[in-house]
């Protein structure tokens, strides 16, 4: 009875295409449906806004593909952006100077992201339940700082910022932030040993505690890193608008959560890259930007939204029940022959 050709059976593994190739076809067919739909589309002005709304939600998922990665989730991320938005607003109200303010708003997003990462580290509780509940404390805390009203004099130079763009360039300022941090966090979960441990972590905890990582303290790190992302995105977002406001950030958990699943991260973590995130990223903010121009409904936004969100959860699972029940096929026959 033969035995199946092992190289074989490899070679036919690898057949199908990286995630990250069909990314950049669907990047490619978003920028012709954004032609099609606006001829302004393609315009500098535009890729500016394109770019710029992009900014926020880039910088917390960078921090969330790291969580992902590791079999953690991080709902709080727009709740810590409101809360820091509206610290920021009482803050400069009380005449901090502005760096002043922009440090202590980053610290209380680190001990923001600390509360979350003790709760569930000591307690051994689900980041889903726990990020759950931070997600309303958070939220809950913004409104109680600023309740609706709204801080709007900032300095202008700090505003500037949040608006105007890198020299003749269309990239605006803050998102020179956005390139800066996905190259670390890119180098960081590609390249590195720390990296390799959140791997190892999502896909075997057990094992990885076993093999010597420090478990514990790499997810405590992971929700600290996330909680100072969040509140600096809260910052950005602050002087972009040049408004502190309780709500800002409502929802944005959502595009964040799709943009790193569709990044091809998988949900039960062990498996995805950041290049696949940052190919996600813009797909996400062609596609809005596109049928904004189009005049297309905010509900529609969110369903397209939730569509790319389901649609990377079930994807990656039926591809790999396709292959595991091709390797079958091919299994019984090469034994059979």
């Amino acid at each position: 009875m033969a035995k199946p050709d092992s190289a074989l059976l490899t070679r036919k593994r690898e057949t199908p295409l990286r995630w990250e190739i069909l990314l950049v076809i669907v990047l490619v067919l978003s920028l012709v449906l954004g032609r099609v739909l606006s001829p302004v589309f393609l315009t500098g002005a535009n890729i500016t806004n394109v770019l710029a709304d992009l900014t926020e939600i880039a910088l917390m998922a960078l921090p969330m593909t790291l969580i992902i990665v590791a079999a953690e989730i991080d709902l709080s991320v727009a709740s810590v952006l409101g809360a820091s938005s509206a610290l920021m607003g009482v803050l400069w109200h009380m005449g901090l100077p502005m760096p002043l303010v922009i440090v202590l708003v980053l610290i209380v997003g680190a001990l923001a992201g600390l509360l979350n990462g003790l709760v569930i580290v000591k307690l051994n509780l689900p980041s889903l339940a726990v990020t759950i509940g931070t997600l309303a404390l958070f939220r809950g805390l913004a409104y109680v700082l600023l309740g609706d009203q709204a801080v709007a004099d900032f300095p202008a130079g700090y505003t500037a910022f949040g608006m105007d763009n890198l020299g003749a360039t269309f990239i605006p300022l803050p998102f020179v932030i956005v390139i800066v941090g996905a190259v670390v966090f890119t180098v960081l979960l590609q390249a590195t040993a720390f990296g390799r441990s959140l791997y190892a972590i999502g896909a075997n905890p057990t094992a990885a505690t076993f093999s010597g990582i420090e478990v514990a303290k790499i997810r405590l790190r992971l929700f600290v890193l996330s909680g100072v992302m969040s509140a600096l995105a809260g910052v950005v977002y602050t002087l972009r608008f040049t408004s502190a406001r309780g709500d800002n950030g409502e929802g944005f958990e959502l595009s964040v959560i799709a943009a790193v699943l569709f990044g091809g991260v998988s949900i039960f973590g062990g498996r995805g890259s950041m290049i696949g995130v940052l190919l996600s990223l813009l797909i996400i903010g062609v596609l809005k930007n596109a049928l904004t121009l189009d005049d297309v409904s905010s509900e529609t936004l969110t369903i397209v939204t939730g569509v790319l969100l389901l649609a990377s959860v079930l994807i990656p699972n039926l591809v790999a029940r396709w292959r595991w029940m091709r390797d079958r096929r091919f299994i019984a026959k090469s034994t059979a022959s």
